[in-house]
C-alpha cells in the first residue's frame, strides 16, 4: 500500500517505520525538516517538507495515488483538515486522524472520519484496569462505536457454551486463546478454565457484558 503521513513527531515517526518495515510504500509530510531525522537512517521511504493542509504539498507527496492517509501532527485541527481534504477532495480510500480532545473527537466522528483519539482511549483503559479486571478494551473500530475487547472467563462461565456470552447485534464473540493458542469457535464451543476470549461489541453494551459475566 502507499500509504501518507502527515506529522512526523513520536507517534507519526514511529508509525511510518513500522509501516515500513512491512513492507508498505511510506510517505511522510512535516512542515520542520528536522523532524525527519527521528525516522532513523533505516528509513527506506520519502519525506516531502511542507504544510499538511496545502494542496500543493499533498499533490507532491502522492494523495492522487494514495491507498491510506493518517494525520498525526501536534494541532487536532491540522489533523482534521488534513483528514477531510483527503477523504472528500482527493477520495483517499483509508483516512485516520488523531486528535487529542474527546469533545472534539466526537464531533469530528459525526463527519464520517475515523478519528483516534489517544485521551479516550487512555481514560477508558485505566478506568477498565483499575475497576474491572476480567475485560480489557483494546481497540475502537471505525467510528467509535464498536469495541474489540478481551475477557477473562470467570469460574461461572467455565462449561458453559459461547451461545451463552452472545447477544445478536450486541456481543459476539470472535475468538478464543486456550493454552497459547488462538482458535475461531463455534456458538457449541465450551469455555474451559483460563480462557481468554476476544470479543466485539457495541460499546453502549459494555455494562451489559460486565452484567453476563457476573
Amino acid at each position: 500500500m502507499k500509504i501518507i503521513i502527515i506529522g512526523c513527531g513520536r507517534v507519526g515517526a514511529g508509525l511510518a517505520k513500522v509501516l515500513g518495515m512491512r513492507g508498505h510504500s511510506v510517505i511522510v509530510v512535516d512542515s520542520d525538516a528536522r523532524s525527519f531525522e527521528r525516522l532513523g537512517k533505516g528509513f527506506k521511504g520519502k519525506t516531502v517538507v511542507g504544510l499538511s493542509f496545502d494542496r500543493e504539498v499533498l499533490i507532491k507527496a502522492g494523495i492522487e495515488k494514495a491507498d491510506a492517509l493518517a494525520a498525526v501532527t501536534a494541532s487536532d485541527e491540522a489533523n482534521v483538515v488534513a483528514a477531510r481534504i483527503a477523504k472528500q477532495m482527493f477520495r483517499v480510500p483509508r483516512v485516520a486522524a488523531r486528535v487529542y480532545d474527546p469533545r472534539k473527537a466526537e464531533i469530528y466522528r459525526r463527519f464520517g472520519l475515523q478519528i483516534i483519539s489517544p485521551v479516550a482511549l487512555g481514560i477508558d483503559r485505566m478506568a477498565e484496569l483499575l475497576t474491572f479486571s476480567q475485560i480489557t478494551l483494546s481497540e475502537t473500530v471505525g467510528t467509535g462505536e464498536v469495541d474489540r475487547a478481551t475477557v477473562e472467563i470467570p469460574d461461572r462461565l467455565v462449561n458453559r457454551t459461547v451461545a451463552d456470552l452472545t447477544v445478536p447485534g450486541e456481543i459476539n464473540v470472535v475468538a478464543i486463546t486456550r493454552d497459547g493458542k488462538t482458535f475461531l469457535p463455534t456458538p457449541a464451543t465450551t469455555f474451559k478454565s483460563g480462557d481468554v476470549v476476544h470479543v466485539v461489541l457495541l460499546v453502549s453494551s459494555l455494562d451489559r457484558l460486565r452484567d453476563m459475566l457476573g
